[in-house]
This record gives C-alpha cells, structure tokens and sequence, in this order.
C-alpha cells in the first residue's frame, strides 16, 4: 500500500446549488458574550470573545468536572470541616457531616455551593491553592489561553478570571464528561448524606434555563459584585449542539434564548452521503475492488453558498489490497472550506495473482487498466 498515492490522483467534484446565507445580528446585554459551536469548533456569533473578565460561579464548571474526574477513580467520602466553609451561596453542609465526592458535584452545580467547592478542592489536592494549581493545568490542556483561576469557588480575586470564548471552550469539554452531563441537565437532585445517614436534601437546579428553554441541556450561573451576572449554557436540537456565554449581564436569560433562536434559525446539522465506487487493482486476484464511504455529518448554514463533493483517489491500486485500508478520502467544501471529511476504505482483501502471466497478457492488462 506504500505506492498507494505514487500515482496521480483522480481529482472529482459534485456541485450541489443553494442560496447564500443571510445572517441576521442579535444585540445582548452583555459585557462579553459568544454563541459557540462545539460540533464543528466555531464561535457563530460574539463580542468582546476574548475580553478577560471575573466569572463568578461559573467557575464550578471547572471544579465539578475535576471532582467529577477524581470521583470516577475514587468516590471518596468527605467530612466537612471548618477550613472547608466559605460565604454566599451553599449546600448547608455542617462541621462532621459527610458526603461522597460526586454529592459534592451535585451541590455545586445545583445549589452553586461554595461549601461544596472548597470541601472538594480540599479533599482532592490538599489545600485550595493546589486545587487551583490542578484547575489552571486542566484550563491549559483545554486551549483556555486567557484564563487564571485562583479559587474552586468564582468568589471575587482580582487574578481569578477568564473570557467568554475560555468559558465556552471549558463547557465543550465538560460535556463530554457524562456525570457532568447528567448533573448539569437535572432541574433538581437529591443527595443522601454518609452521615448523618438519615439526612437526605434535594436541591433545585438555580439554572433557570432549563425550564425556559425547552432545547437548554445545562448550564451554570453566578454572580458577585465584581463581576455582575454570568451564564454559560447549552442546548441541543436535531443533533446540532450550541453553547452561549454571557459574562455581566443583566439580562442572561432573555440574551440566551435569543442567541439559541438566531444558531438554530440559521444553522444545522447536516448529513453528506458518497455512493459506492470501484477502483481498479493492478497484479491482483481480482481485477477492481469495491471502496466505502462512511456517512459524515457536518454543521452548515441554513442558507449556503454551493456544496462542493471532492473525491480523491489514485488511478489504481497495486495488490495486495487490505480489508479497511483507507485508499482515498471524499472531502466536502463551501466557498473552498473544507466542512467535513470521510476516508475512502477497501470493503475488502485482494491478494496478489500468483498466476505467471505472458508480456503480451502484462501489456494487455495495462491496456485495460488505463483504457
């Protein structure tokens, strides 16, 4: 398969017509804010993206995905302590109760807990500063480049910050945590105390998005005086998945709607289909071999320019041919860039033809071959 793509390449292009999109502006309250999209990578709409700027609770999108992490390895119990207290909001833990580490979770992504957040830095690292050391390695390997956390908690530091495109980044990869995902898409959950064993609390979800917006799959609010209100959110239809930020804003949940209304108006996910082809097979048991294309789904404007279908193959293949080999890829382009990809694979093995031939019949099949 080494001389695969020694040959030239068969270069063909399928033009689908459709109209240009029109995109329509959407105005928010919001100091920063960005409409992203996790499926193909792309802030659709946004302002002031990259503008660093206190985050208040929605920091706890960080510490809950890390005690979430540290959870699935050991779901350890936790006994509260005093050093563990913090003010504003809480899950009400007292001194000597105890609760598993993912009840942690459940309490900062409900109630917003800043009892629950330190309680599980402390349990996790030590002490709050190596917690925070933990969350700034996590921010960097997930591409959060404007970000700095200094506590579990979002309460007000002047080095505790982050950007709306950072926020967005972080509640992608949250996503794909399914315990995140889960606790984040509940309106409320239930926590059943380790001790005292008799003590069970259900806390409602303060993500009031989630019962506004029927398409909404989670979030996280805050607040505090510096930095006004933050909301990061998700929502899902038809397989298309939009994630907004609002940081100081004062009117979260109404610019959120509006920004889902404008992603799914204007967008959507959309499925691309290439036929079965034969390509030819030079010294084989078998004269072509039969290639696969796998279905690929891409995120495309409503209204788009022109769908253009690449496929990419050399002339022929030389035996022997592997069952999976990837031989070709079919590449989908809108005003030359690249949407979506699928490799062309063999559906099948072809060995080498181990009868001797003549020269004239070796002409004659290079006739053929190339005819």
């Amino acid at each position: 398969m080494k001389r695969l793509f020694c040959t030239a390449l068969i270069l063909i292009i399928i033009v689908l017509s459709v109209p240009a999109i029109n995109a329509v502006e959407v105005n928010t309250s919001a100091e920063a804010y960005v409409l992203y999209c996790p499926d193909n990578g792309e802030i659709l709409l946004s302002d002031n993206a990259d503008q660093e700027l206190p985050i208040a609770s929605t920091t706890k999108i960080m510490t809950t995905l890390l005690t979430l992490e540290a959870a699935a390895d050991d779901n350890r119990t936790v006994e509260f302590t005093d050093e563990m207290t913090a003010e504003g909001s809480s899950m009400y833990l007292k001194r000597g109760e105890k609760v598993t580490l993912y009840d942690l979770a459940v309490g900062m992504m409900m109630q917003s807990g800043n009892d629950a957040a330190n309680a599980a830095a402390i349990s996790i690292a030590g002490s709050i500063e190596d917690f925070a050391a933990l969350m700034n390695e996590k921010a960097q390997k997930i591409g959060m480049s404007h970000t700095h956390f200094v506590t579990p908690s979002g309460l007000d530091d002047e080095d505790h910050y982050s950007t709306a495109r950072d926020m967005a980044l972080l509640m992608a990869y949250a996503l794909q945590n399914d315990d995140f995902a889960y606790i984040t898409s509940q309106t409320s959950m239930e926590v059943h105390f380790i001790y005292p064993a008799d003590k069970f609390i259900t806390y409602p979800n303060h993500n009031k998005l989630l019962r506004m917006y029927d398409d909404c799959i989670g979030g996280k609010t805050g607040y505090t005086d510096a930095a006004g209100r933050t909301l990061v959110s998700a929502a899902r239809r038809s397989g298309l998945t939009l994630i907004a930020v609002t940081l100081n804003d004062h009117d979260d949940w109404d610019d959120h709607i509006a920004l889902y209304d404008y992603g799914f108006a204007n967008f959507e996910m959309k499925t691309f289909h290439t036929d079965e082809r034969m390509i030819d097979v030079v010294g084989g048991e078998q004269d072509s071999v039969l290639l696969d294309a796998a279905d690929v789904s891409a995120v495309v404007p409503k209204e788009h320019g022109e769908v253009n279908t690449q496929i990419m193959l050399p002339a022929f293949l030389y035996a022997p041919v592997q069952a999976g080999d990837s031989v070709g890829k079919v590449s989908y382009t809108i005003d030359d860039k690249v949407i979506a990809q699928a490799p062309l694979t063999a559906s099948e093995s072809i060995d080498y033809h181990n009868n001797k031939r003549s020269f004239i019949e070796y002409i004659k099949d290079l006739l053929h071959w190339h005819s």
